[in-house]
């Protein structure tokens, strides 16, 4: 198991910067209407290990499918780089959009499918 570490990340503008502790070990895809058409790959973390750093006046709330996520784009630049919610069990966490955090090789991950379309 590869130890956490402290990836940065944000929007395409630059407004909204993020700090995410992760090892990335587990990303997802997801095909709901949304995730599937915005190509996010996404990691789930403890709320605590996502700290933003700027840009919490530049973010619109949207909620899909059960309202379970609250999804958060950059009001500028309309780019999503994370959600916050409840995962299994009620705890608190953050989706951290893989694809919005810097310098990551995507062709290394292997996304595990999730099939939200039959929940």
């Amino acid at each position: 198991m590869a130890d956490p570490a402290i990836h940065t990340g944000g929007c395409h503008c630059g407004a909204v910067r993020l700090e995410a502790e992760t090892a990335l070990e587990r990303v997802n895809t997801c095909n709901c209407s949304r995730c599937s058409k915005k190509g996010f790959i996404w990691t789930f973390v403890p709320k605590e290990r996502l700290t933003l750093l700027s840009g919490e006046g530049q973010l619109q709330e949207y909620r899909s499918n059960t309202g379970k996520l609250q999804h958060l784009t950059c009001r500028i630049g309309g780019v999503q780089p994370f959600a916050r919610g409840t995962g299994p069990g009620g705890t608190d966490v953050a989706a951290v959009n893989v694809r919005r955090l810097d310098g990551i090789d995507l062709a290394r991950l292997r996304p595990l499918a999730f099939d939200s379309k039959s929940l």
